[in-house]
């Protein structure tokens, strides 16, 4: 049997491919970092084709690293940042703009006009997502308006859209040569466009959301084979077989399946899901309901989750926009060398604030600056805030579900910031909890991909491969985080109505 699978994973900065055995295992891993595009204020893009480049390029790195071919690999499982979304032209290939990045805010103008008339709710019991500039559908609509001629091509089918997953998928499987256009439940979920009942596009959101129906992929379950790798590659005839978004990834790869589980990843941003199992919830406390994941002939799974924009990148702006630190890692000692943040609160509103606010007018602050405060101050406060934040997230889970999280699994590039991870037991007051595998995003795909084509037959051999690896137990007093708390809330309350 072949006992290998790939998987992609396509994040917000980089592109990686990680060879994982039927152990769950990663046995090699290839990285290559994507350029950040910033054109104005507000704007994020990226290079659909370096994208695709560099996918291409760490697939033969880690299938050659781990001394494979082909025929030692059963399926491959792609994993994506989500609502990014490319428009391209069908017959050739090239994207029409570049990719307009999740994180970005130019579409607030179109949300405004769609929310006045029965404001950022006005779909929220169908797709289970409020009217925001982070959702695809805004993102199609405006490079159709923004590129010359893009609208009519789109309406004569000459174009295509989707997200990074549907991007790569088509290029894998031929591009113009018959490329297959498809994108999964989870990734539609978060478009706007996507019914949750039904599990299709809703032709009455396209109509009102201005994105013609004909340019968007197939909607398909989580784990299932859409086709072949048809270009020349070290994966040459391997059966792409699983698609999930990146924070459903996660709580796939984390085997947080049934409801009540739940999963935090702390990367770019930072996303809380907890699985609500076949029921669709939708939230009264500012959380989105999500298609969690689905298998091939089965029932969707649903989830809560709570987004937040700024985590991971905060650090990096410490770093690029300040220089406070030299690299991303420096941060945890910088942080430790004084016992407190100072007073000090960064609120990183640099999008506007996400779950459970949902305020596009907020904006970045940073609070409480004294002559006593110095760089570590700000970047133990610029760590404290993914804390707080998750905290945010936390509570109006708690409120909608009336159940309390026992403790916290966590997940991404930051766990492993001992810090960081002690602090958010202390703010929380539960443990948190971190697996063996770091790799729990790449590994969900892996997962779905593998079920797909017999590799794993049941969930529970997937529950029986995650191994606790850490855990961090509170040590707070009950008087000390009601204060910090307290400070936070004040903090949040200083970034509204600014823009």
């Amino acid at each position: 049997m072949r006992e290998y699978i790939v998987a992609i994973d396509q994040g917000t900065t980089s592109t990686r491919a990680i060879v994982f055995t039927h152990r769950g295992r990663a046995v090699s891993v290839a990285q290559v970092e994507h350029e950040q595009i910033f054109p104005q204020p507000g704007w994020v893009e990226h290079d659909a084709r370096e994208i695709w480049h560099n996918t291409q390029q760490v697939l033969d790195q880690a299938v050659d690293a781990a001394g494979l071919a082909a025929g030692d690999i059963a399926a491959i499982g792609i994993t994506n940042q989500r609502e990014t979304v490319v428009v391209w032209d069908r017959l050739t290939g090239v994207p029409v703009a570049p990719a307009i990045v999740w994180q970005d805010t130019r579409t607030q103008g179109r949300v405004d006009e769609l929310a006045a008339d029965g404001g950022v709710r006005r779909f929220a019991h169908t797709t289970g997502l409020p009217l925001a500039t982070y959702f695809s559908a805004t993102k199609i609509a405006e490079i159709l308006d923004t590129v010359p001629n893009a609208r009519a091509r789109a309406e004569a089918a000459e174009l295509l859209a989707g997200t990074i997953d549907s991007w790569l998928v088509w290029n894998l499987t031929g591009g113009p040569q018959g490329g297959v256009h498809v994108t999964d439940v989870t990734n539609a979920s978060r478009t706007l466009l996507m019914d949750l009942e039904t599990l299709q596009w809703g032709p009455e959101l396209c109509e009102h959301l201005q994105v013609p129906l004909g340019i968007l992929p197939v909607i398909r379950s989580s784990s299932e084979v859409y086709g072949e790798v048809t270009i020349a590659s070290s994966v040459t005839g391997v059966p792409i077989a699983g698609i999930l978004g990146d924070q459903q990834a996660a709580t796939f790869g984390q085997a947080a399946f049934s409801a009540g589980e739940s999963k935090n990843t702390y990367g770019t941003g930072n996303f809380l899901l907890v699985s609500t199992g076949e029921e669709i919830v939708r939230s009264r406390h500012g959380l989105l309901t999500t298609v969690g994941y689905q298998l091939a002939g089965r029932p969707a799974h649903y989830a809560l989750e709570g987004s937040v924009a700024v985590t991971g990148s905060l650090v990096q702006w410490l770093r690029d926009n300040l220089g406070i630190i030299a690299s991303s890692a420096e941060v945890e000692a910088l942080a430790a060398s004084v016992p407190d943040n100072g007073d000090v609160y960064i609120v990183p509103a640099f999008s506007g604030l996400y779950a459970p606010y949902w305020r596009p007018d907020a904006r970045g602050v940073i609070t409480g600056l004294t002559r006593f405060a110095t760089k570590a101050h700000i970047a133990r406060a610029a760590l404290e805030a993914v804390a707080f934040q998750t905290r945010d997230i936390i509570d109006a889970i708690t409120a909608e579900t009336g159940v309390a999280i026992p403790e916290l699994r966590v997940d991404g590039g930051m766990v492993s910031n001992e810090l960081l991870m002690q602090f958010q037991a202390d703010i929380l007051g539960i443990p948190v909890v971190r697996p063996v595998s770091a790799e729990t995003t790449a590994l969900g795909a892996a997962y779905a991909a593998g079920l797909a084509v017999g590799v794993w037959d049941t969930l529970d051999e997937l529950r029986a491969q995650w191994h606790e690896g850490a855990r961090w137990e509170p040590a707070m007093t009950s008087a000390d985080r009601t204060r910090l708390m307290t400070q936070w809330a004040k903090a949040v309350e200083r970034t509204l109505n600014w823009a």
